[in-house]
């Protein structure tokens, strides 16, 4: 039913008069109106993307008061002072209220004075607050339920509230008030539960792009992550509000006292700190411009400012779900922002050990481990991150973003192609639905127990192999999921699974490029290709070939007006030196020639070579 007071206005032009926007942004319209007209609704719209005007617009235009739950107390406070100042009725009750306040909130609602009200869902759920609810549904009416922040409801999420699974309640007592669930971080599975769990199997689902176009995605391995996290925010952010995201609370202490004394505005964030300092930096983090909030991932959910120019990852997230809400925070305004990261060996050992050590359930544990592989995977791919990010959620993207570091400046690869075929074959032949520890088994011609139950000691793929370490064989699965070539089954417990994509491959009929480890296949360690170039360096001065390759290293970088290491290094030089590829499959192993230096300049130094 529509709001009295709002008939003669439309959805337009309460957006206008009201919110002060001349017009909607993607599927918010269709949205109102769907709400609007009582319908239930489903919304994944990305941080950023406009999701409180959904439920907020259609309450000010229905009869009654919108009720809106959500997680946290900072983000009601943020969305009511919001609303307070565009002169709607708006308050909330939470555990920050006193008894007298809580009260006055309460008189207000009952008196229909207010048209907006955030509850948390501890609160809903108390039976004397259902029972308010029921005579405000009765004399004033309840315009809509609002579930924000939904993903809250999976077990398998990375905020998961139990409370948010009762919230079946909502439909149970209040059957004829519209319901619209909202995130902005749900991949299928966890779709899926939102829709089973509130109860919204007849809900529309507006499913908005994942895209986030104006973030730049960067991961960097650790060499000296604080020296490089520096490095980056003196020379990209030097007086920017950030956040920079440790795993540890006394990293996030040693991390933002470290970079206060070299003059940043940091301040520390994690759940041990005293609640007032907490609330505190939050709100200086809010208010002030320029602010760096150094913290762990209790900071964050719901935070709305929107000039947060970048997000910093100084330790692996847990998953992708994860890192994309986190980095998410950056460019909330539609500025370029920069989502920087930094990873190595020790970060993923962490994690592992502390699924290992955590009391949760086998079966959540081993979610969780998918959840990560799937999270190095995408620090490993060599694809456009934006691609890898959006296939994750089941969009998909053209790819060649011009946002992120492989697409700015590709790295090193090897042709996977036939580490690709082994691991594909492998993957159908144990019939896909078995996870990449036994897969890796059967490809090393291992003979686990699990091997010889199944009796996989039988196929061909067993011992096809053992040109590759077990290190490498789990990178070249997690890049193969990654890209899209595998699959995880989360019903069948985290088994691998093809899906269209690898069907060409195992056709010989595309080519497979994958990020290059220091331990790659029939190569030299770092160390040894090291010697042996600085070896080559001293007795190539008199040699013509040479100097013909650094000849045409300098006339391609003249063209472009760049210096010519940009083009390829003197080590790489040295490399096609002592390799003398004949193909630009065999300048591809060269170290130093990724994909799109293979096709600017593969042919131009095979000429040089044939000579």
């Amino acid at each position: 039913m529509l709001n009295p007071s709002a008939r003669h206005l439309t959805a337009q032009a309460c957006l206008q008069d009201v919110f002060g926007y001349n017009s909607f942004r993607g599927e918010q319209q269709e949205i109102v109106d769907h709400m609007v007209a009582g319908g239930d609704a489903l919304v994944l719209m990305p941080t950023g993307g406009g999701k409180s005007l959904c439920y907020q617009l259609p309450a000010l235009l229905r009869q009654g008061v919108g009720i809106v739950v959500s997680p946290l107390i900072a983000l009601m406070q943020d969305q009511v002072d919001a609303l307070q100042q565009l002169g709607v009725k708006a308050a909330f009750l939470n555990s920050s209220l006193n008894s007298e306040e809580f009260s006055k909130v309460t008189a207000a609602l009952l008196r229909g004075e207010l048209q907006v009200l955030y509850v948390a869902p501890e609160r809903l759920l108390i039976p004397n607050f259902l029972s308010l609810l029921e005579q405000v549904a009765d004399h004033i009416g309840i315009a809509l339920f609002a579930i924000d922040e939904a993903h809250c409801v999976s077990q398998w999420g990375h905020d998961f509230r139990p409370e948010y699974r009762k919230l079946t309640v909502l439909h149970e007592r209040f059957p004829h008030v519209p319901r619209i669930a909202l995130t902005a971080t749900a991949d299928a599975p966890t779709r899926a539960e939102i829709i089973e769990r509130l109860a919204l199997e007849d809900a529309r689902q507006f499913i908005s792009s994942f895209d986030r176009p104006n973030i730049k995605y960067r991961v960097l391995l650790k060499a000296n992550a604080r020296q490089q996290l520096e490095s980056f925010i003196e020379s990209e952010h030097p007086n920017d509000a950030g956040i920079i995201y440790c795993l540890s609370r006394r990293k996030v202490e040693e991390t933002a006292e470290r970079l206060k004394a070299k003059g940043w505005d940091a301040l520390p964030y994690h759940a041990g700190l005293d609640a007032d300092i907490r609330h505190a930096h939050q709100r200086r983090f809010l208010r002030e411009e320029g602010v760096i909030m150094v913290a762990t991932v209790a900071f964050g959910m719901g935070i709305d400012k929107p000039n947060v120019r970048f997000v910093a990852h100084l330790d692996l997230p847990k998953s992708m779900e994860g890192y994309y809400q986190e980095t998410g925070r950056a460019g909330r305004d539609g500025l370029p922002a920069n989502a920087w990261m930094t990873y190595g060996l020790g970060d993923v050992v962490n994690m592992k050990q502390m699924l290992e050590n955590s009391d949760a359930p086998a079966e959540r544990q081993h979610v969780e481990r998918q959840k990560l592989d799937a999270l190095l995977g995408f620090c490993e791919s060599t694809a456009c991150r934006h691609q890898t990010i959006l296939r994750y959620f089941g969009e998909q993207h053209p790819g060649d973003c011009g946002q992120c570091d492989n697409c700015l400046t590709p790295t090193d690869t090897w042709d996977g192609t036939q580490a690709a075929q082994m691991a594909l074959s492998c993957v159908y032949r144990t019939g896909q639905r078995f996870g990449v520890v036994h897969l890796i088994d059967v490809l090393l011609g291992k003979t686990s127990p699990k091997v010889t139950q199944f009796n996989h000691e039988q196929l061909s793929t067993f011992g096809i192999g053992k040109s590759l370490s077990q290190t490498q064989w789990s990178s070249v699965f997690r890049q193969l999921v990654a890209s899209g070539y595998l699959e995880t089954d989360m019903d069948a417990f985290g088994g691998l699974r093809l899906t269209e994509a690898a069907r060409p491959v195992l056709r010989s009929e595309v080519m497979v490029w994958l990020r290059q480890d220091q331990e790659t296949p029939k190569r030299a360690s770092k160390v040894e290709r090291g010697a042996r170039a600085k070896e080559a360096y001293a007795h190539v001065a008199d040699d013509p070939l040479w100097h013909a390759l650094k000849a045409k290293r300098t006339e391609l970088a003249k063209e472009q007006g760049v210096p010519p290491y940009l083009i390829f290094h003197d080590s790489t030089l040295l490399e096609i030196l002592n390799h003398r590829p004949t193909s630009l499959t065999e300048m591809g192993r060269i170290s130093g020639i990724g994909q799109a230096k293979l096709t600017h300049y593969g042919d131009a130094f095979l000429e040089v070579l044939e000579g």
